[in-house]
């Protein structure tokens, strides 16, 4: 509150919202009705790059968003052209490699050596062994429909790759942890569950795997911080698959190849995601050095296009003594956030 001293300061505490994407016209309405409320923050902005007439949208947005967090480059200039307050942050994967490394070069993970040792002795994998990270996805409808899918590219598998073993990397959800948790009952090989929400296990289990196959696109990131090659899978109701076909504009789903506008990371999409398919593309990942150099060379470039500038970083450090924080996409964001605080005069 206001003080007799001049060196104190009025501070209002903003509001932050996370709107997400489908709730934006009710949003729109609410703050309407409160223009002189808190000040409204969206992280993350709507995919507009990726659909025809998504740009549209912003406009819309900036009715009643006083500032957006984007995640990823080149988004924030464009909400600027179409009326939106917006700075780059970086992207949230960024967290995890600043995390693990303790601050230092989040490019890539570096404090992990020896997990890949430590955990095929843990869980006592031969040593002519072969795993794969499977990530079926975080939603319950979409780990439904992709997990059998997945079930049988690991049983045509297992007739080409001896002592094959499978890690299933489990989102944390509750309903997606029942649905898996039973139908691994009858894998057809043995499979270890990583539960999600920690981030050393996850990257010791990346670490110690051969490839991976994942659901969707933006997953596909992880696997970059972790370098290991992948493959992209995506089934959906044929009807949002239709829809896709017809509005999207962008040839790729997953986040790498978005970002390079390259076929780095091979995606089965739609019809072509059958377990043939995909067992086709794994085992050339598996075996081809070339296909597997190509996705390697090419994640410094994608963590790069990730990371804020470094003059932004630097600015959000709040000469914090944790260093895992400093200059981090949230940390940026906090900063930006207590940038709207104004010091007030008597």
């Amino acid at each position: 509150m206001p003080s007799s001293s001049p060196n104190h300061f009025h501070i209002v505490l903003p509001q932050i919202v996370w709107y997400r994407e489908i709730g934006l016209s009710f949003a729109a309405g609410h703050y309407q009705q409160y223009a002189d409320g808190p000040v409204h923050f969206h992280y993350v902005a709507p995919s507009f790059w990726a659909w025809k007439g998504g740009e549209a949208r912003l406009a819309n947005l900036a009715k009643f968003v006083d500032h957006i967090f984007c995640i990823l480059p080149n988004e924030a200039e464009v909400c600027k052209l179409n009326g939106l307050s917006a700075n780059f942050v970086g992207h949230p994967i960024l967290e995890d490699a600043l995390e693990l490394n303790q601050g230092e070069d989040a490019s890539r993970i570096q404090n992990l050596a020896g997990s890949r040792e430590s955990f095929w002795s843990k869980y006592r994998v031969p040593s002519g062994g072969t795993i794969i990270s499977l990530l079926p996805g975080s939603r319950l409808q979409e780990v439904a429909r992709m997990l059998p899918i997945f079930a049988e590219t690991v049983k045509m598998l297992k007739s080409s790759i001896s002592e094959l073993l499978t890690v299933v990397h489990v989102a944390s959800n509750q309903h997606v942890e029942d649905y898996v948790d039973g139908f691994v009952r009858k894998w057809p090989v043995p499979v270890i569950l990583v539960p999600g929400g920690e981030t050393q296990p996850k990257y010791e289990a990346l670490n110690a795997s051969r490839v991976a196959l994942c659901t969707s696109g933006t997953v596909a990131v992880e696997m970059q911080v972790a370098r290991l090659p992948c493959v992209v899978a995506y089934r959906a109701h044929f009807l949002t698959e239709l829809f896709i076909r017809y509005k999207a504009k962008i040839p790729y789903i997953s986040l790498p190849n978005i970002l390079l506008n390259a076929s780095v990371i091979p995606e089965a999409l739609f019809q072509q995601c059958t377990p043939g398919n995909l067992t086709s593309l794994l085992m050339e990942l598996i075996h081809d050095e070339g296909l597997r150099e190509k996705q390697i060379l090419a994640a410094p470039e994608v963590m790069k296009l990730l990371w804020p500038s470094e003059k932004v970083a630097k600015r959000a450090q709040w000469g914090s003594s944790s260093k895992c924080l400093y200059g981090s996409p949230s940390m940026i964001a906090a900063s930006t956030i207590l940038d709207y605080v104004k010091p007030t005069s008597r």
